[in-house]
């Protein structure tokens, strides 16, 4: 049996509001260290507060770019990505451009993917894919595309969309990457 400490230890404690203040962030920090979650994901304008409060905690410093929709361009997402692990992120998730993909522009998708990958470097990237809004041949794409940019994890949903997570999706998520990646 799966305890509360091991259990913290694969959560990214989060907050998105779009009216979080830095006094909301601190308390999330400190529920973090208390808990011993693997991260707090913010968003980028809490980066340099959220890596400071966590310091030497072992809790990872997480951000979002192309947040909530993705549908930034490429360029700006990927800078993003890069602006904030300059400013002390050690994981970027970012979420996938469905527009792109729904238009038929794989290759726009596997660039936009690569590109955050790289930008991000060394840290992590976790790519949102928001299930609730594809197919599963669209499901199975992205976690082959993310893969082949080379991200370290795939990830359901932001959140924000219509659906959050379903066990049928983690399912066919880890069927799809493998030991490739985390889910």
């Amino acid at each position: 049996m799966v305890n509360l400490a091991e259990k913290a230890a694969y959560i990214d404690h989060t907050l998105l509001s779009a009216t979080a203040t830095a006094a909301d962030i601190s308390r999330v920090c400190a529920e973090a260290k208390e808990l011993h979650t693997a991260s707090v994901c913010v968003m980028p304008y809490f980066v340099p507060q959220v890596s400071e409060e966590l310091k030497d905690s072992g809790v990872l410093t997480c951000v979002v770019v192309g947040f909530p929709l993705g549908a930034v361009c490429t360029e700006i997402k990927a800078e993003e990505a890069r602006l904030a692990v300059e400013q002390g992120a050690e994981e970027v998730d970012m979420v996938v451009n469905l527009s792109a993909l729904k238009s038929g522009d794989i290759a726009y998708v596997q660039k936009d993917i690569t590109a955050v990958v790289e930008a991000s470097k060394p840290a992590a990237v976790k790519v949102i894919i928001e299930t609730c809004y594809l197919t599963e041949e669209e499901k199975v794409l992205l976690c082959q595309l993310s893969v082949k940019a080379g991200a370290a994890f795939v990830k359901t949903s932001t959140g924000f969309g219509k659906g959050g997570a379903t066990a049928a999706d983690v399912a066919l998520m880890r069927k799809t990457v493998g030991d490739a990646c985390g889910v």
